[in-house]
């Protein structure tokens, strides 16, 4: 189902947080924004282990992320589900896909669930691009990663890759919110 990012407003600073690290091939056992001051972009991505939406792009995005380090982007994923309800997003469920999907980026645990409602986060995968200005962390792009959740070949809109592009080259973002799809996040 879709919906729309609840956060007040683009421009503003991202939330700050300090999570504990479960990707046991990502060194740091925590992770805060001020983890990732030397990148020009940093991307904030809430994900679960068993959506079928994430375990769709997982792959393509695991590529996307590997593409993009180069170009200077920092990723953090983030999972904020009630592991009581779905054991399947467990931390040691969460580790063990980080390490199983080769993810090339921190998967922290938002145990208290106080991160995703800061964020506005509602769904997952939800993301949340971020660049410097003036030593904060601004969000820049909310929403969907492209426009096509049930077939990557089929993707015509990559809505996640232009933001960034354009970020990334010092351009304004045509398309700064999308509605992200996917599934809700457990509370």
């Amino acid at each position: 189902m879709a919906h729309i990012s609840t956060m007040e407003k683009l421009g503003i600073p991202a939330p700050s947080f300090i999570l504990p690290n479960l990707n046991a091939v990502v060194k740091g056992q925590t992770v805060s924004l001020e983890t990732f001051e030397e990148y020009p972009a940093l991307l904030v991505v809430f994900i679960c282990n068993h959506c079928p939406y994430v375990v769709h792009i997982r792959d393509s995005f695991v590529s996307f992320v590997s593409e993009y380090d180069e170009k200077g982007l920092g990723v953090v994923a983030i999972s904020s589900n009630d592991v009581k309800n779905f054991p399947d997003d467990s931390p040691e469920q969460m580790t063990e896909d980080a390490v199983k999907f080769s993810y090339p980026f921190p998967y922290l645990f938002d145990e208290k669930q106080d991160i995703y409602p800061q964020y506005g986060a509602n769904k997952t995968p939800h993301v949340f691009l971020l660049n410097k200005e003036n030593g904060d962390n601004v969000v820049r792009y909310i929403g969907a990663i492209d426009d096509n959740h049930q077939d990557v070949k089929a993707v015509k809109n990559h809505f996640l890759k232009d933001a960034l592009n354009s970020l990334l080259d010092d351009e304004e973002i045509e398309r700064e919110t999308t509605v992200a799809i996917g599934c809700s996040i457990k509370s």
